[in-house]
């Protein structure tokens, strides 16, 4: 039986694409805050985009270690650039 979806806003959509195109969001974390599991994630990604947008999304996520939180080889936290000031 396949798994239900949650009904999301336009704008959760939105969120939910923003945060998959991101290297550094794990499904894990997306999961967490829209309840999309990363199929859940990939059959949204493949309704909303266009096949050729999506194809390109696919291969780039496809084996990348930072979309999955198991696999990351560093902290999670935020990324600051060596050159930013801190006050």
């Amino acid at each position: 039986m396949a798994e239900k979806t949650p009904e999301l806003t336009p704008d959760e959509v939105s969120r939910v694409i923003e945060m998959a195109w991101e290297d550094r969001t794990p499904f894990e974390a997306i999961e967490a805050t829209y309840g999309l599991t990363e199929p859940q994630v990939i059959a949204l990604m493949r309704n909303e985009m266009k096949s050729s947008s999506f194809r390109m999304w696919r291969a780039r996520v496809s084996g990348r270690v930072t979309k999955h939180a198991a696999k990351r080889g560093f902290s999670v936290g935020r990324h600051v650039c060596p050159t930013q000031r801190t006050r």
